[in-house]
């Protein structure tokens, strides 16, 4: 397993080293570079930087931390390579808990459907968002979703306002196709963004016949709206309110500069006279003439599930589905730092507290009762408050990882510490003494492989309890960033919002289905590395 680990960061730092070094990004392996150029830009603007370190070898460190933090991972994984360079061979216990835990099919196919998860979310940009995987444009491809640099409107024929930032590349595979332009633009298979691409407003079709207006099969009770360019449904030119069918209420007008210039009452389908008013210019005649769409119903945000949303949008105008993606993202980067983190930490406190014993033993406790009291909410409202918003923009997930991990490392200690109080009493140890072997040797070749099945067992729960005090703080408020796509705030909005159930349902379901795999998982590592399974007492 570490011998993989160590290919993987090699493989991964080669591939961002060279793509970086031809100015293209990768998914998933540039990690290195873009948190190299995050703590370059908030250590730029802070005011100490800018009276004290503003000299020429700080700013080639800042440039050139994203090159560091690539080649330490290239060195970590050549250490691990040729460290486990030998051929791997299990010992005939360890190839029985495996093949147990392959007989437990509920756990092993939920193993399965995690790690396809964990490949969805790899790819990234390529699956799921807003920007163009390639441009043609006059005979000449672009990569506008794979470069660093950002692709300008006026590179593709824009002209005016858009011209000089990012285009829309959805607006703009459309116009190309309306105006047969000859130029292709190919779109990731979701081509919307988890967070930044806010969508307006939506819109659904309805059927008139004569007086009464029909939602399917139904008498449409709602607004309908005729509105100026379907593409842009925000920019309605009427709109009628009507109950069972009929116009029954309010109706209001805007210009195309969307200026509220008429308004009149209905009831039951007629028009109540003197109850009209116009503010326009020209003729209110003409007004109502214009040329505009059929009746449609707009869905402002959050709107519900539609052929182009399949599970609606948010409140901020975000798609549902991206947003869920965004946020499977969110929960496997925490898991990959805060799991090797509290584990390394933990297992290493507890093995020295159990094999040393004594005053160690005594002071380590006591610390960690003093910790263990703390309470967890309070340290996190008060360094959300404390921490300046660039930098919790920036980290905001890292911090509340790194406090998780503050907290998280403690109840393991207990766990190797009385494994490590059993195991060091066997003879195998006394042998590993008398022939000299060092205490780090001791500790790492014969304790902590004895004692691995305790770890093994509990990766699953703590990645469950993970999720859960992710979704727990956003839901609270006091989680990570709104950049990032959690679950946790699309609970609290479907919450907030009880008329757009799509939200809370979609949520949920996410949440609950996640921590069901992993338990499934958990609970059959648990009883494949059972100690009471494949053993017996002489």
């Amino acid at each position: 397993m570490a011998k993989l680990v160590g290919w993987l960061l090699m493989i991964g730092a080669t591939l961002a080293f060279v793509a970086n070094w031809n100015g293209f990004r990768l998914p998933a392996v540039g990690w290195g570079f873009a948190l190299g150029e995050t703590i370059a830009q908030i250590v730029k603007s802070s005011s100490f930087f800018q009276n004290t370190l503003k000299a020429e070898w700080s700013l080639w460190t800042l440039a050139h931390l994203g090159w560091a933090f690539t080649i330490l991972a290239w060195v970590v994984g050549a250490w691990l390579v040729a460290s486990f360079s030998g051929s791997t061979k299990f010992r005939p216990l360890t190839l029985r808990r495996m093949q147990r835990f392959r007989e437990i099919k509920r756990g092993y196919w939920s193993l399965v459907v995690l790690l396809f998860f964990a490949f969805l979310a790899a790819l990234d940009f390529v699956l799921v968002g807003s920007e163009a995987l390639a441009v043609r444009y006059k005979g000449e491809w672009t990569f506008p979703a794979f470069t660093t640099e950002i692709e300008k409107g006026e590179s593709y024929g824009i002209e005016g306002e858009g011209s000089s930032g990012p285009p829309d590349y959805r607006q703009l595979k459309k116009d190309w196709k309306v105006a047969e332009v000859e130029g292709t633009v190919i779109l990731p298979p979701w081509p919307y963004a988890p967070t930044g691409d806010v969508i307006a407003a939506l819109w659904t079709p309805l059927k008139q016949q004569g007086e009464l207006v029909y939602d399917g099969r139904r008498k449409f009770n709602g607004y309908a709206s005729q509105v100026y360019d379907l593409e842009k449904p925000e920019r309605r030119h009427l709109s009628f309110r009507h109950r069972d069918g009929l116009r029954d209420g309010r109706v209001e007008g805007w210009n195309e500069q969307q200026e509220r210039v008429y308004g009149a009452t209905y009831r039951d389908g007629k028009l109540v006279i003197g109850s009209e008013s116009y503010t326009g210019q020209g003729a209110k005649e003409e007004f109502l003439a214009l040329e505009t769409s059929e009746l449609v119903q707009v869905h402002f945000q959050p709107a519900p599930p539609s052929r182009q949303h399949w599970l609606g949008t948010t409140s901020q105008g975000y798609d549902v589905i991206s947003y869920l993606y965004g946020g499977l993202q969110a929960n496997f980067q925490a898991a990959l730092v805060y799991i090797p983190l509290v584990y390394f930490v933990g297992v290493s406190i507890g093995l020295l507290m159990g094999y040393f014993g004594g005053t160690f033993d005594l002071v380590v406790q006591r610390i960690i009762e003093v910790l263990s009291n703390v309470p967890f909410l309070f340290v996190v409202m008060i360094i959300s408050l404390a921490v300046p918003p660039q930098v919790k923009e920036s980290f905001g997930l890292w911090i509340i990882v790194g406090i998780l991990v503050a907290f998280g490392w403690m109840g393991m200690t207990y766990l190797m510490r009385t494994a490590a109080l059993k195991e060091k009493s066997r003879d195998y140890v006394a042998a590993a003494r008398v022939m000299g072997a060092s205490t780090p040797r001791i500790l790492s070749k014969h304790l902590l492989p004895n004692s691995v099945s305790i770890v093994v067992t509990l990766v699953p729960f703590s990645v469950s309890g993970l999720v859960m005090s992710l979704a727990a703080l956003d839901y609270l408020g006091f989680g990570v960033p709104a950049r990032y796509a959690t679950w946790g705030k699309l609970l609290r909005e479907g919450l907030d919002y009880l008329s757009s159930p799509w939200l809370a349902a979609t949520s949920f379901f996410a949440l609950v289905s996640l921590l069901i795999l992993v338990t499934f998982v958990g609970e059959a590592v648990r009883e494949a590395f059972d100690p009471k399974k494949f053993s017996f007492y002489k």
